[in-house]
């Protein structure tokens, strides 16, 4: 019997308040027999309550189940329907309709808004780093009986709603971080059950954030999008009898100073019990004494409706031990580098005050916060002397760490570590877990773990670069190399094309795509932006690589005239040669030979970077117009792209096909980007890997090479090499860090030296994603487990054993469902599982065999390994 899942509504995990009014559908299908295949589709909308629907099927015949057309017509702002989908094959019979997936949308007309920021008018110094965190609020009468009532919220800055005391939704640092200027997001919040007949109250924690808070390095920088802070909030009720009401933030709020002293994305979070106005959000709650709130302007056309999932807490980590260092400070230790915030239940004497001061490392048994810089990453709470004790837990800020120096406690902190009153609360944005992969080394296991360790921690709401010190800011290039990598272990395809539309709105006119967006104020280095290699090319091949993972030709087309704008821009800035060989450049960033302070002079010419994505950019930008049907670009950028690729050739590829810089990211880069004939191609591959031998399989690539290294030597025949680099443990490798006890991936190879102490660069984040781009490559052809054709609709299993391993798997949730690969070599035998989903089909490369085509369902083979 086939079955049909719940329909997806386009890249939503919760599809209320969404943006789309043309939602696309996808859907996967279980337990079809064996070679069924989808001929058609029918899609039934539901309209109305169980006791008045009202439905309307469409049937279409197409196989596509992936982000298929919205077959009716537009909805509405507000409107709530159920879809369901059935699916019919071959034998003409249709399979029964899947469960019912319930969407609502969004504000989607400007008009729909009534509501205008508002916030206390508090005369403060703007650029003090001790501005007062505010409230706002306003009670509200019901009268009847609600139906349902939404809560969409946004603000200037951070917010948390409540409604009758009771904390509206789960999502933290909402509303995120945006190019404010031209896109803030909103939230949609179901908040029927939080109301009450009669008087209720509303009301909303506000923060700084990103909006007017400390941003960049070097001191930093107030006040970059606004120097307000505001709360933008409407309530709309619908009544069981039909009424109407909608309560919106206006001149009727009130605000007041927060017990939150002081907030900082950076610099941790300062609160007072003491000032807390117990029942603030609740209706018997007196606000006479509180402020007029003054009301702000945002343009309504500015808000937009998420793409991707909030930011959440995930989980919550204890702490392994409690440490006293040489100084006698007590630190917890949580065992693990993470992201998030430590939450804590105490009992002491009011005024007490209980300090938290988070770092990633030790150094000599002392928490080390060097490479911090001037990022505070401290919390202190104090307490109001409650006998039942407190809870708290910091709301508008985050930190990196792994280690917390705790002073001022009033218990016993060992007792009371060990009883679960402090803890580590986990938060990234709320992406869906899509990949996973096991091996028979545990160094290399551990490694996997770093990675997706590494990348929660940095996906918090945007890309960031990294989550501890004074940046945390969304570097092109770092998710660049890491899209496909990022696309593999998560749901990234809405957090990341919602992005990219923030990329396009900071790219300058003349095309050139900033080095970090949202943009900051940076010091000359950065600002004004200028056109660089790898960073910039995030417009083209982050757009491609969503495509080629989740199947999602919208993308492109959104992306499109982005990516040609970048593209054009570097054509002008090469000129007729073809050659882009001028300019600053970061090149290889971070090549290990590079000077600490210094990262960009690393072996391989910057130049030959910036041509090799020259060209691999234009190729992109042809793929994605053939995609769309747009021949004659698809045709104009093929031909730039073939004639840089002749141009890098000339200049960079001697006769016998070794190259000017001969460094192993100059090859990876030829190989990966098919800049070479197949003699040169061959060569360079030999080559490569006489380079990998002589450094004694030591890595020797930064940010641009070390995500394609592996892959080269694979591709060219030397997967024995590629196995070496991945398994060397000495300094610099990826398993040097495993053995030194990283948890998550290094900004710098040797961050941590092998004597302990910290590398003195003054960029050493022990939490950074770029290098850990090679998890992709353990999915690939370790386990082999790729995606053939956008979409994973045709699969590649092409496991490619070797380096010892004798066990390997990944699991990949595709568009199409679950497929999976396992293989264990057992003597001479190679056996190997894997599974296709429906709707997928599959090609299965094992070693010294032909490659065998299979259609969906579960398939095991066993074959002789030659020695």
């Amino acid at each position: 019997m086939t079955t049909v899942s719940a329909p997806r509504i386009e890249h939503h995990r919760e599809p209320l308040g969404i943006g789309e009014s043309r939602p696309r559908l996808s859907w996967s299908i279980a337990d079809a027999p064996a070679d069924w295949r989808q001929q058609s589709y029918a899609v039934t909308v539901v309209r109305g309550s169980s006791q008045d629907r009202d439905e309307e099927r469409i049937e279409v015949t197409s196989e596509r189940q992936v982000l298929v057309p919205w077959p009716f017509g537009a909805l509405d702002s507000r409107e709530r329907v159920g879809v369901r989908v059935a699916v019919r094959g071959g034998d003409g019979s249709w399979s029964a309709d899947s469960p019912e997936t319930w969407l609502e949308a969004g504000l989607l007309r400007a008009d729909d808004w009534s509501a205008r920021p508002v916030g206390v008018d508090l005369d403060e110094d703007p650029e003090s780093d001790a501005r007062r965190a505010t409230l706002v609020r306003r009670g509200f009468r019901v009268e009847g009986e609600i139906a349902s009532a939404r809560l969409y919220a946004t603000a200037h800055g951070l917010y948390e709603a409540e409604i009758n005391g009771v904390r509206v939704g789960s999502d933290t640092l909402s509303p995120g971080w945006t190019t404010y200027r031209e896109r803030l997001r909103y939230y949609t919040y179901d908040v029927t059950a939080l109301l009450l007949d009669g008087e209720n109250a509303l009301g909303a924690w506000l923060g700084d954030g990103w909006y007017r808070g400390r941003l960049g390095w070097r001191g930093g920088h107030r006040n970059v999008f606004g120097s307000d802070l505001s709360f933008l909030g409407q309530l709309e009720l619908v009544y069981v009898d039909g009424r109407r009401e909608t309560i919106a933030t206006d001149e009727s709020w009130r605000a007041s100073l927060s017990p939150i002293l002081r907030s900082g994305i950076y610099d941790g979070e300062d609160y007072d019990a003491r000032h807390e106005h117990t029942g603030w959000t609740t209706a018997p709650f007196d606000d006479t004494g509180w402020f007029p709130v003054a009301v702000r302007e945002r343009d309504p056309r500015t808000l937009v409706a998420p793409t991707g999932p909030p930011v959440r807490v995930t989980e919550e980590v204890a702490p392994i031990a409690v440490l006293t260092s040489p100084s006698g400070a007590r630190i917890l230790d949580f065992g693990q580098n993470l992201v998030g915030r430590v939450r804590i239940r105490v009992a002491g004497s009011r005024g007490a005050t209980v300090t938290l001061r988070t770092a990633e490392v030790l150094q000599e048994g002392e928490i080390y916060t060097r490479p911090l810089r001037s990022a505070r990453s401290s919390d202190a709470y104090t307490l109001a002397g409650h006998q039942g004790g407190e809870e708290w837990e910091p709301r508008f800020t985050f930190h990196g760490f792994r280690y917390v120096e705790v002073s001022g406690w009033p218990g016993d902190l060992d007792a009371d570590a060990a009883a679960g009153a402090l803890v580590a609360r986990v938060l990234h944005t709320d992406l869906e877990r899509t990949g996973w992969f096991t091996c028979s080394d545990p160094l290399v296991e551990q490694l996997h773990r770093n990675v997706v360790w590494g990348m929660r921690g940095n996906f918090v709401d945007i890309p960031t670069d990294c989550p501890q010190r004074d940046e945390r800011v969304g570097w092109t290039g770092d998710v660049q190399v890491f899209g496909p990598t990022a696309s593999t272990l998560f749901d990234v395809s809405g957090m990341l094309s919602g992005w990219l539309r923030d990329v396009e709105a900071d790219q300058l006119p003349d095309g050139t795509v900033p080095w970090f967006v949202p943009v900051i104020p940076s010091h000359k280095v950065w600002s004004p932006a200028r056109a660089g290699a790898a960073w910039g090319d995030v417009a083209t091949l982050l757009p491609w690589t969503l495509y080629e993972r989740f199947g999602d030709t919208g993308v492109l087309a959104t992306q499109f005239e982005s990516a040609r704008r970048w593209v054009d821009k570097v054509d002008s800035l090469a000129g007729p040669d073809r050659l882009w060989d001028e300019g600053f450049q970061l090149g290889d960033w971070l090549d290990p030979a590079a000077p600490p302070q210094d990262p960009g002079a690393g072996r391989t010419d910057r130049y030959l970077v910036a041509t090799a994505y020259f060209a691999r950019s234009a190729r992109a930008l042809a793929e994605m117009a053939g995609v769309l049907g747009l021949p004659a670009e698809a045709a104009r950028y093929a031909t730039l792209a073939t004639e840089v690729a002749a141009a890098f050739r000339a200049a960079y590829v001697r006769a016998d096909g070794t190259m000017t810089s001969d460094a192993q990211t100059a090859y990876a880069l030829a190989i990966v980007f098919a800049l070479l004939d197949d003699t040169q191609r061959a060569a360079a591959g030999a080559r490569l890997a006489e380079l990998v031998r002589e450094a004694g399989n030591r890595i020797a690539t930064g940010f641009v090479g070390t995500p394609l290294v592996c892959d080269a030597l694979t591709m060219t025949g030397h997967a024995d090499t590629a196995y070496d680099l991945l398994l060397e443990q000495g300094c610099p490798s990826w398993l040097y860090q495993v053995v030194q006890g990283a948890t998550t991936v290094w900004e710098r190879w040797d961050a941590m030296l092998p004597d302990g102490t910290v590398n003195p660069g003054t960029m050493t984040s022990f939490n950074h994603y770029a290098l850990g781009a090679v998890a992709d490559w353990l999915h690939r052809s370790v386990a082999g487990l790729a995606a053939a054709e956008p979409g994973y609709r045709r699969i590649r299993f092409a496991p490619r054993p070797g380096g010892g391993l004798t066990h390997a798997s990944s699991t990949q949730r595709t568009p199409y469902g679950v497929a999976s690969i396992s293989w264990r070599v057992d003597g001479d035998r190679l056996h190997v599982d894997v599974v296709v989903p429906v709707g997928a089909t599959a090609e299965l490369d094992l070693p010294g065999t032909s490659v065998e085509e299979l259609g969906h369902g579960s398939h095991t083979r066993a074959v002789r390994m030659r020695s």
